[in-house]
């Protein structure tokens, strides 16, 4: 086996020097595959064996949809405005954990993946490689009968990923001491010949993400937009008063507070079609979709970064402080400047900020980041922003800033700790992902996760949505009432389209 084309890897990858797309052959692939399962044999360990190659340029939200299985865990995510997407499906390994430890039990989950992992391909590629997709909830623990466990990380059996004009598309697969090796050459022959042309009318025609029924006007007549009934899961505004009361006797400074409202509907929900609303209307968002397995997909679009670490480069960013759009550019410009001017916005931004900073900095960080915190526009709101970056010492990983910056007060509160512990009590619902970080590793120590805001939790004929808001001094439940509800609003109108 060779070593070195991955150097910088922590722990180091097996690379063999393999072009899967100058040497494609079953015949080939079936020689490759020995090698693995040899040094399974010889190691006692299985191997993570990963192929990738360079494809023509490929919708990876589209293929996702046109082979999805709702039996299957899928990670999906993507900033449209940024030309890059990443979707993974099925499981080649996963990883569940809980409690104060769970970032680091997935890091050593990985460490240990990574030590018997042989890569062949485009692995220098942009997303060329294997991936790791997790999601941690906002609480370190969940409740029974919760939908995702606290931590939940796998590599997929595929993945395909788009930076710009660029795709490649992975196959990763587990081989064993006594793995039937046609089998396995078979099924990635399969997987990379579809990819290489993928024919996204003919995936669709085989049963998966739309019937032709609904597929527009070439196909015949749209089907009629699903019917909605949504009922509320508490009373926000005494949930904001309750709080206030608690501010007011020096508990915390400040609570995120979230509303959730059940929605039911005529006929099942399809999560990845919804998502295509929510991409389309929040294109400076995150879109994302993930799922555990059978049941329900968490799918938003998040307006905010927790963390990405990219050529030994961190950044991260403060959102915090809102107003609503103006109707046109004047009023647009006049609420901005108001939020500009807010003593109750700049305090809670500043909050937020100076967290993230003393939270970095006993990981041997130094943030840089802006004097004055700009206005960042999204559809429906207006958020003041302040991007942070920050060099990566060798020794920290990102799963460790994670470890340190989940949850920022922009989603709990502060101090962070009082104002967490006291989430679940107010507001009268488990949030599982809501509010949570998601997000991808690749085997390079780079890697990016959002925050789960903005979304919905689709199961069948019912969904969940969320919308929340930072309860301050100087906070009233009115008016934190009509902010969550713009949110639901765009939410809503997203979905329903």
């Amino acid at each position: 086996m060779v070593r070195g084309l991955w150097s910088v890897l922590r722990p180091p990858v097996t690379i063999l020097p393999l072009r899967p797309a100058e040497n494609a052959s079953p015949e080939a692939l079936k020689v490759f595959l020995a090698q693995a399962r040899e040094a399974a044999r010889r190691d006692g360990h299985a191997k993570l064996v990963s192929i990738s190659i360079e494809v023509d340029a490929l919708d990876p939200l589209a293929v996702l949809e046109a082979i999805f299985d709702p039996r299957e865990p899928h990670f999906y995510a993507e900033r449209p405005s940024s030309e890059s997407a990443i979707a993974g499906a099925e499981v080649a390994l996963a990883f569940e954990a809980a409690g104060p430890e769970r970032f680091a039990a997935v890091q050593r989950w990985m460490d240990e993946t990574l030590a018997h992992t042989i890569a062949v391909g485009e692995v220098n590629a942009p997303f060329g490689g294997p991936h790791f997709f997790a999601g941690f909830t906002f609480h370190e623990t969940v409740e029974p009968g919760e939908s995702f466990p606290a931590a939940f990380a796998f590599v997929p059996r595929w993945q395909v990923a788009l930076a710009g004009t660029k795709t490649a598309a992975v196959a990763n697969l587990l081989v064993t001491a006594e793995a039937d090796l046609a089998a396995l050459a078979e099924r990635v022959w399969r997987a990379h010949a579809k990819f290489r042309r993928f024919d996204y009318d003919r995936e669709q025609g085989n049963g998966s993400a739309a019937s032709a029924g609904e597929r527009g006007p070439e196909n015949g007549p749209r089907e009629a937009p699903a019917v909605f009934t949504t009922r509320e899961t508490g009373d926000y505004r005494s949930a904001v008063a309750q709080a206030l009361r608690r501010i007011e006797a020096g508990e915390f400074r400040k609570i995120v507070l979230a509303r959730a409202q059940d929605l039911a509907t005529d006929r099942p929900l399809h999560p990845l079609r919804m998502l295509n609303g929510l991409r389309q209307r929040f294109p400076d968002c995150y879109s994302f979709s993930f799922a555990h397995g059978p049941g329900p997909s968490f799918i938003g679009a998040s307006p905010e970064r927790m963390v990405r670490v990219s050529k030994g480069t961190l950044e991260t960013e403060a959102l915090a402080g809102s107003i609503r759009r103006g109707a046109g550019a004047s009023e647009d410009a006049a609420l901005a400047g108001s939020l500009l001017r807010s003593e109750k916005d700049r305090r809670e931004h500043q909050d937020v900020l100076d967290d993230m900073v003393a939270r970095l900095k006993p990981l041997q960080l130094s943030p840089e980041f802006p004097a004055q915190p700009h206005v960042r526009r999204f559809a429906n709101v207006q958020h003041l922003h302040t991007p942070v970056r920050a060099a990566l010492p060798e020794n920290v990983r990102l799963l460790d800033v994670l470890a340190a910056m989940h949850p920022t007060p922009a989603v709990g509160g502060s101090p962070r700790d009082a104002a967490v512990a006291r989430i679940r009590e107010i507001e009268g619902f488990p949030r599982g992902l809501y509010a949570g970080a998601l997000g991808w590793m690749n085997a390079r120590g780079g890697g990016e996760f959002f925050v789960g805001l903005r979304s919905a939790l689709v199961d069948g004929a019912n969904a969940r949505i969320y919308a929340g808001a930072g309860i301050v001094a100087g906070s009233t439940p009115e008016k934190e009432f009509a902010e969550t509800e713009l949110k639901f609003k765009a939410m809503l109108d997203a979905l329903v389209a």
